[in-house]
């Protein structure tokens, strides 16, 4: 399957759902072609359930809002997939969607997978954000307003982003579903073993990607939303970073819910849907990034 069919099935995923405000256009992340290569070389495919497999390229996905509920507020999509495949549907598309109907730019990243290249999806998140402010006044988009949202996975990545930036590609707030924050023992192991591969015992390496003990004073504000029964990847990853926010004066929340598991992502089946998306939208009101 060629790239253009890939993006064309991704973007069909919700086009053939539900009625569109706007359609959804592509970009890609690197144009010239990035500075390393993953050495994937399988097909890059789409499962049935929307999961994409070898990820080779990076892009982006971008839903826009109306122009009459646009608030002027982004965020940069992270799907998950234990760095093995992403979860474009529930966690990807349905987000972007439910975020630009209510006036917020959903910014997807098909990351490239690091099939032990570690630096690739974090540099594929920085490069995404500059891309996204690049664009801000032509996507009628408030520059101070860009933020990143991930999960599982895909939440490693965002937190990976929010405490690794420099001036061009810190964002300005986290949504952390479920994350994968810690490379050390309450890890996801399939998530470190992907990311990290035949290093994935460098002390080095584990404390880099443990993204608790990456937090500083410039770490942007927090929203983290998690199961208690998670037993992919347990609830202590979120807790401490969190601790270390607060140690540090970062606002930050968080809202543990008694069940449902890990990946529940967008889906309306999950029990605590109406509140996570209530809760989610009360905070972005607090932090003043939606009206």
């Amino acid at each position: 399957m060629t790239k253009r069919k890939i993006s064309a099935l991704l973007v069909a995923l919700v086009l053939g759902t539900t009625a569109w405000a706007q359609e959804p256009f592509t970009v890609p992340v690197w144009p010239d072609g990035p500075a390393e290569d993953n050495g994937i070389t399988a097909e890059e495919k789409i499962t049935k359930e929307g999961r994409v497999l070898n990820a080779r390229t990076a892009e982006l996905f971008v839903y826009l809002p109306k122009s009459e509920v646009n608030t002027g507020a982004a965020v940069l999509i992270c799907p998950g997939g234990g760095y093995a495949r992403q979860a474009m549907q529930h966690e990807g598309t349905l987000f972007a969607e439910m975020l630009a109907q209510k006036g917020v730019a959903g910014i997807i990243l098909k990351y490239r997978l690091p099939n032990g290249h570690h630096a690739i999806p974090l540099t594929d998140a920085q490069e995404a954000m500059r891309i996204v402010r690049a664009h801000a006044a032509e996507w009628h988009i408030d520059a101070t307003k860009v933020g990143v949202a991930g999960f599982s996975a895909g939440g490693h990545v965002a937190s990976t982003l929010g405490t690794h930036f420099d001036a061009t590609s810190r964002p300005d707030f986290m949504l952390l579903f479920y994350p994968v924050v810690t490379m050390g023992p309450l890890t996801h192991q399939g998530s470190r073993n992907n990311l990290l591969g035949d290093l994935k015992d460098d002390a080095d390496l584990v404390s880099y990607y443990s993204n608790e003990l990456q937090v500083s004073a410039s770490t942007p504000p927090a929203l983290f939303l998690l199961s208690d029964d998670d037993k992919s990847v347990p609830p202590a990853n979120s807790v401490q970073m969190y601790l270390r926010m607060k140690d540090l004066g970062i606002p930050a929340a968080m809202y543990i819910f008694p069940e449902g598991g890990h990946g529940w992502g967008c889906r309306p089946t999950f029990a605590y849907y109406e509140q996570w998306t209530q809760l989610m939208w009360r905070w972005l009101q607090n932090r003043h990034i939606i009206p």
